[in-house]
């Protein structure tokens, strides 16, 4: 049998993810090497009686698209994209690469160039329900280190697929977050405390978002954005990440006034300061998350995941989430992982929420 279970999981996409009513139109975005998923997405959505419109992407086409694309197409949308954008009521996207690492050779300078033109489609996107999700590929589970049948099964843990009521399951991670939003709403300074960490926020009257699977899945976190000038410190992130396809790792950064003041990576130093150049926001924090799902029980190089797993934060550079109440505008958003198990710690005004990975009650 597939693994996920392509069917369970479209139901779960179009159902509690989306939500999809009749009448409505689904933009679903991917890859030839989600046709199991696809075409059973297709299925759900029909039956819900809306319109499925399928995007999908060969193999190539985005390393094609910077090898070839002029200062038009880099610094421009399709007026038909972004009207599409503007008038689908749901999108979903969903990761399935040949090669995750395909953008690596690209110039950060065209990339970042493209996310900044491509600014008010997201922002159109975001107006709408939405939801980002995986489908799993050889190409992912060797970036994992991973046999694929084992990747594939893990998949489908973080997803719930693998317990008999999924969608009770993520209810039931659901009603912890929320109690855990109820310790973090009133308080005002956040500390994150590791091996290279030492990093002070101010929180005070920002919302905290409850991420329960309806826009990522898998997903398991709370978030908020931070004061966009309150950010004091330094913090070392212990986990890859893979921004576009880059490797990069070994990342720390100093703050003060909630600006970056000095940045270094181990590998992938100059995609890092590329980055932090991309606009006036990029040197500032959108978001600070704490992962709550411990069917996430390493990183595997893909941050839909990676940032979700229990025991960990990460910080977001650049755009903040307006629901939260942040500010900071910006073409990136790169979110970077702190992981807490060895030895870290998380307090909130003084009481500790999270000890070397496990929450403190």
């Amino acid at each position: 049998m597939t693994r996920p279970d392509p069917a369970a999981f479209a139901d779960l996409l179009t159902g509690y993810c989306l939500e999809v009513e009749p009448g409505q139109q689904v933009l679903v975005r991917s890859t030839t090497l989600a046709a199991p998923l696809l075409l059973e997405l297709q299925r759900a959505i029909l039956e819900r009686d809306a319109w499925p419109l399928l995007r999908v992407e060969v193999p190539g086409q985005a390393p094609g698209f910077y090898a070839h694309g002029q200062d038009r197409h880099l610094d421009d949308v399709p007026p038909v994209a972004l009207d599409e954008a503007r008038k689908a009521d749901a999108s979903l996207g969903i990761q399935a690469p040949a090669d995750p690492r395909e953008l690596a050779d690209v110039d950060p300078e065209r990339i970042a160039r493209v996310a900044r033109a491509r600014r008010p489609l997201r922002e159109a996107t975001m107006r709408r329900r939405w939801c980002s999700t995986l489908w799993p590929t050889e190409a992912l589970a060797a970036q994992a280190g991973m046999a694929f049948d084992d990747y594939a099964a893990f998949v489908e843990r973080a997803l719930f697929l693998d317990q008999p009521h999924p969608v009770a399951a993520w209810g039931g991670l659901r009603a912890f977050q929320e109690r855990l939003i109820a310790r973090l709403a009133g308080a005002s300074e956040l500390r994150i405390q590791a091996e290279g960490t030492d990093l002070r926020l101010d929180v005070a009257k920002r919302t905290w978002v409850n991420s329960d699977g309806r826009r990522n899945m898998p997903s398991g976190e709370v978030f908020t954005g931070p004061h966009e000038s309150s950010a004091e410190g330094h913090v070392r992130f212990s986990v890859r990440s893979s921004p576009a396809g880059m490797d990069v790792d070994g990342v720390e950064l100093e703050l003060r006034g909630g600006e970056v003041v000095a940045a270094a990576a181990r590998t992938g130093d100059a995609y890092l300061q590329r980055a932090l150049a991309t606009d006036a926001g990029a040197r500032r924090l959108g978001e600070i998350g704490i992962g709550t799902n411990f069917g996430i029980d390493r990183p595997v190089g893909t941050i839909l995941f990676d940032e979700k797993i229990g025991g960990t934060v990460h910080l977001a550079l650049g755009r903040s989430y307006p629901e939260t109440g942040g500010r900071n505008k910006s073409a990136l958003h790169w979110d970077l992982i702190c992981d807490l198990r060895r030895g870290g710690r998380l307090t909130a005004d003084g009481e500790v929420i999270q000890q070397d990975g496990r929450f403190v009650t």
